[in-house]
């Protein structure tokens, strides 16, 4: 068996324990090399000392603490002073319940790279999700076909053999709704963005939640009514929304723990997002889903946001992929925190730009 500091070394993430007050405790030689500093010279040092994370702040760890309950991040921007930045998941987790202390891991992802490869990565990601989208629309054809000759077949059958023709019909239902969101994730058309009210949106994603997939379920509206309008395509967000909210109904549904879900907005203005530009912007305007289900499978709850990961037996690991994509492309961040009775879905969203004042001239044009 290892020891436990032969672990610690080989953990090929940047890894670090942080004492109650945020000062380091201890980094393994990944986060060394990371941060550019010896662990000597980090011990002690307070965490903002080190490196700057642009959505977790002091507030977001003392959460974690709080609640006894891991927080994850897609996507952050994470500096160390004199170096570029670089796009990582952030993952904070506590120790104990007997102390403050934190794990704070650190994946970091290749955003820039040489802008050759980049490129072409970018034409090769746009091939396979070409050919995603046409395998999807060529087999969606012959699966109607399918449908309807079964459900032909049907009309003629006695009750005991329908059950294979209904067998059929559902199994090709299922089979298209996967492909749609095939044809989603791979939706390449910029978001048509433009300022909108956030808590309009909510409402018609709640009620419409209600009258359908969350009928037995009690919605409890938390706003902050003084929110500004965000820059975003309101249709994208309307099913960003729709897509949470469902999740957390249906965990709730299946596990029959909880029968809440609440949707709680509100404004923080320290919240930063690094966009395509190079440039980072604030996001304050936050919306959080949150759940007093039994909470998201650990051994996946690093990973949520990636394709193909499904916490559902019969899932399809496309929602919360497509989500974060569609928040991604509002220039957005998402984040999530769980635990058994309360898991937590975070969307970051930047302000609608304010309209400019007309000149005087401009006013005496027009009259």
């Amino acid at each position: 068996m290892f020891e436990k500091d032969a672990i610690w070394s080989a953990l090929p993430m940047p890894t670090l324990v942080l004492n109650g007050d945020n000062t380091i405790a201890r980094v393994n030689p990944a986060a060394e090399s990371f941060l550019y500093r010896s662990r000597r010279s980090l011990r002690d040092k307070h965490l903002y000392d080190v490196v700057e994370i642009s959505i977790l702040n002091e507030a977001m760890l003392g959460r974690v603490r709080a609640n006894q309950s891991p927080m994850v991040f897609n996507d952050l921007n994470v500096q160390v002073p004199g170096k570029a930045s670089v796009q990582c998941h952030v993952q904070v987790t506590p120790l104990g319940e007997d102390d403050d202390t934190l794990l704070l891991l650190i994946s970091p992802r290749e955003i820039a790279g040489k802008l050759d490869r980049a490129q072409s990565s970018k034409s090769a990601a746009k091939s396979a999700i070409g050919m995603a989208e046409m395998l999807a629309h060529e087999i969606k054809n012959p699966l109607a076909g399918i449908t309807g000759a079964a459900q032909l077949l049907s009309m003629n059958l006695p009750p005991d053999d329908m059950e294979l023709t209904d067998l059929i019909v559902t199994e090709c239902q299922r089979i298209v709704k996967l492909l749609e969101q095939v044809e989603q994730f791979g939706n390449l058309r910029p978001p048509e963005r433009k300022p909108v009210n956030l808590h309009d949106l909510l409402d018609r994603a709640r009620k419409s939640a209600e009258l359908g997939f969350a009928a037995n379920v009690h919605f409890i509206s938390d706003y902050d009514p003084s929110l500004p309008a965000t820059m975003a395509d309101g249709d994208q967000m309307l099913q960003v929304f729709l897509n949470l909210i469902k999740n957390a109904a249906e965990a709730i549904a299946r596990s029959g723990q909880g029968s809440t879900i609440r949707i709680h907005t509100f404004y923080d203005r320290s919240l930063r997002r690094l966009i395509a530009s190079g440039e980072t912007i604030p996001v304050p305007l936050q919306i959080e889903i949150i759940d007093d289900g039994p909470g998201l499978p650990p051994e996946i709850a690093s990973e949520v946001f990636e394709p193909f990961v499904s916490g559902r037996e019969n899932g399809t690991g496309l929602g919360l992929a497509l989500v974060s994509k569609i928040v991604s492309e509002n220039d957005g961040l998402i984040a999530t925190e769980s635990a058994p009775g309360r898991t937590v879905f975070r969307i970051s969203l930047p302000l609608a730009p304010r309209a400019k004042p007309l000149s005087k001239s401009k006013i005496s044009e027009d009259n």
